[in-house]
């Protein structure tokens, strides 16, 4: 075996200065949040990676009719409150990444939500005389009443209300991984995406420390 000890002052000072500036992890922990929060921007912006599962028909139809089509195939953004709430955090030993929406976790993970049966109330419109004012006689307007309005100076004074009963259902809805991870919490594995751009950050804080 040989052995070779090197003496030089200054590797000794350069191995000193990196062990110091790599003593604080926060700096490189502060820049793998930024990248997974950037990470999970680009998540919204492409619509997933890989792509997520389509919106449902219904789905499609109710927001065309609510939005006029503006944000029909925006998934995950029909408010933009979700993207909206998503932030990021660090500290010594740990960088995070999420929101603070109770619905997050079902859209990350997927999964079937149980409705109880519940009560609703309809207002409809009447004439003067009691009879339901009907929104045409031909198409697929023909026979269908008019909701009333119940707010509001132009709230109709003339209807009739009716309470209905919703009975028991489910909702699934798949896994849509917005946040840069696919998996669960117990077992979760980061995007390739994203595990580039944290490698990237390492290389970087690395260099910046030998520089």
């Amino acid at each position: 075996m040989i052995e070779i000890e090197i003496n030089s002052r200054d590797v000794q000072a350069r191995i000193e200065a990196v062990a110091s500036k790599l003593e604080d992890m926060r700096p490189l922990f502060q820049r793998i949040a930024g990248v997974l929060e950037h990470e999970t921007e680009a998540n919204f912006a492409a619509q997933g990676r890989p792509h997520w599962v389509p919106l449902a028909k219904a789905t499609i139809a109710a927001r065309m009719k609510r939005n006029k089509g503006s944000s029909v195939l925006k998934i995950l953004q029909d408010s933009g409150s979700l993207a909206a709430s998503i932030s990021s955090d660090y500290g010594a030993d740990f960088a995070v990444v999420g929101s603070n929406k109770a619905y997050a976790a079902i859209h990350q993970f997927g999964g079937t939500i149980d409705r109880a049966p519940y009560s609703t109330r309809v207002r409809l419109r009447t004439d003067r005389k009691g009879n339901l004012i009907r929104q045409g006689d031909e198409g697929s307007a023909k026979g269908r009443a008019v909701f009333a309005r119940e707010n509001g100076a132009k709230a109709h004074k003339q209807f009739r209300e009716t309470w209905h009963t919703v009975d028991a259902y489910q909702v699934t809805i798949p896994s849509r991984p917005y946040l840069p991870f696919t998996g669960t919490s117990a077992g979760a594995t980061l995007q390739p995406e994203a595990a580039q751009s944290v490698l990237d950050a390492i290389s970087s804080m690395l260099s910046d420390a030998l520089k």
